[in-house]
């Protein structure tokens, strides 16, 4: 098959994969009682920056899930604090911050630290305008969207697509 064709045949294949895997999950997660389902389109989008690598899937899964414990950890610690609101939101963030680049790197063959970075913005996004003791299982349902975003959505798109490439090709 000649080059042009080829790239062709990888952009359209992965355009209905796209268009078909990921939409499955929006109508899931509000079934399964997660309010976060786009969360794992945010996840995907780091799997596939990374290089589709799926040897890297479970230390992308330990660094979202890292990440969102983190965010939970720094809404609680900015709540607790009883300081100058942008005094406890610099301290928290660099403190934090500077632990996980310190902790994910001393164990990058268990942590992706640009996940866990990723996950604890998105954590922070999702869970800061709510009061902690109203966050009930937003974290967890959080979790859960980071994982299906890795796993369903970033793995298995990715490998989707490279048994329909090799279906047309072969």
């Amino acid at each position: 098959m000649e080059e042009k064709k080829r790239k062709r045949l990888k952009i359209l294949t992965l355009a209905f994969c796209i268009g078909f895997m990921p939409p499955i999950w929006a109508l899931l997660a509000p079934a399964l009682g997660i309010d976060t389902g786009s969360v794992a389109l945010i996840c995907a989008g780091l799997y596939v920056a990374n290089g589709n690598k799926r040897k890297d899937t479970l230390k992308i899964c330990t660094g979202f899930l890292l990440g969102d414990i983190w965010a939970y950890l720094a809404l609680w610690v900015m709540e607790t604090l009883q300081l100058n609101p942008n005094v406890e939101l610099y301290l928290t963030l660099f403190i934090l911050g500077c632990l996980a680049v310190i902790i994910g790197e001393s164990f990058d063959r268990v942590i992706f630290t640009p996940a866990w970075l990723c996950g604890w913005a998105i954590g922070l996004t999702v869970m800061g305008p709510v009061e902690i003791n109203q966050l009930g299982s937003l974290p967890v349902q959080i979790g859960f969207a980071m994982l299906a975003g890795v796993i369903y959505v970033g793995v298995g798109v990715d490998a989707f697509h490279r048994f329909l490439i090799y279906k047309f090709i072969k």
